[in-house]
């Protein structure tokens, strides 16, 4: 697959394409570390008490706590991916070019931080188109990864993927291979795959001019964030509430297990927010979502400063260039229990 406007490291993802693990991984194994750029009041779990049009009436700290996310990642001289929710691009653009000039990859979190399983085809488009422009505008460089808002492409909204092709994106970061209420697709591969699409047809809405260039988004590379599996179960160990969660004990294990046993690499995420005990604290959310969203918010900094010293990290399209192979799917492959077994 040869992606358009590629720069050398995008093109070495193009070239990447059957099951094949090991060999360049084995002598030094880097995983990515990426943050969801939002602010604490827009977050899924209290959407039922936050719309998107009261956003503005509170006070923002996604700026203060990026800049200190970016002063602890420039102690420990590691490069991540940030994706940016537009809405907060937009607000503040100088945020955006201070993470372009530390170095690291900016992606997108959508615009308006909707669940992509409660949009309409058109909708998300649209949002997504929107997100893209902002922080390409801000910056002047492309953006070509994607993560939902959490992490809502599953079953029923992998039309998502098609959508996220045809607009120009080359990699997306939203399939939780796990089972939540909220998202997951249990049966998803737990490393980066490709996803072949369908022969670059386009989907309802496109413009003509993706019409005229669908033969571009005939695949799109899928990076789930890391598991483990454990019996029966896959347990999530990619970020956020999980890290904040599990004892550090436990976490180093769990990525040793992946780094060191499997010999992958793995797929983390935190959020600013997280870094931010003293932020507002909303009190008229569900019990399960302040739970999520509170725990252990003041022991975050410590943790991630230990793991960024143990562990080596880069961004997401660094560690694709990095690969030796990907494996591919098709679109109708992704939910299926043999996709996972024809891939270990």
């Amino acid at each position: 697959m040869q992606l358009p406007n590629s720069t050398n490291s995008e093109q070495q993802i193009a070239g990447l394409d059957s099951s094949s693990w090991a060999r360049k991984m084995n002598d030094d194994i880097v995983s990515a570390l990426t943050v969801d750029v939002e602010d604490y009041f827009q977050v899924s779990g209290f959407e039922a008490v936050v719309s998107p049009a009261s956003w503005g009436s509170f006070e923002s700290r996604v700026e203060r706590n990026t800049d200190r996310l970016l002063d602890i990642l420039a102690d420990a001289r590691v490069i991540a991916t940030f994706f940016i929710l537009g809405w907060t691009a937009e607000r503040f653009p100088q945020l955006v070019r201070r993470i372009q000039a530390a170095g690291h990859e900016l992606g997108s979190h959508s615009y308006a931080h909707r669940l992509v399983y409660l949009c309409s085809q058109r909708e998300f488009r649209e949002d997504t188109r929107r997100a893209k422009k902002v922080v390409e505008d801000i910056s002047g460089e492309e953006v070509i990864g994607y993560r939902a808002p959490s992490f809502s492409i599953t079953r029923k909204s992998l039309w998502a993927l098609e959508i996220l092709a045809e607009e120009g994106f080359h990699y997306d970061s939203s399939i939780f291979p796990i089972r939540r209420d909220r998202y997951g697709i249990p049966a998803a591969p737990r490393h980066p795959f490709q996803v072949i699409l369908r022969n670059g047809q386009p989907t309802p809405g496109a413009s003509e001019h993706k019409r005229a260039n669908a033969v571009l988004s005939k695949a799109i590379v899928e990076v789930p964030p890391s598991t483990i599996p454990l019996f029966r179960m896959t347990l999530p160990i990619g970020g956020g509430g999980y890290f904040r969660l599990c004892p550090p004990l436990l976490f180093h294990r769990a990525i040793g297990r992946i780094v060191e046993g499997e010999r992958r690499p793995t797929v983390l995420y935190i959020h600013p927010w997280e870094l931010d005990p003293q932020q507002p604290r909303f009190r008229n959310g569900s019990w399960l979502s302040r739970f999520r969203h509170y725990l252990n918010l003041e022991k975050t900094e410590k943790r991630l400063k230990s793991l960024l010293a143990r562990w080596q990290f880069t961004s997401v399209i660094d560690l694709l260039a990095r690969l030796p192979e990907i494996p591919q799917l098709s679109l109708e492959e992704i939910p299926s229990r043999a996709s996972r077994r024809s891939l270990r």
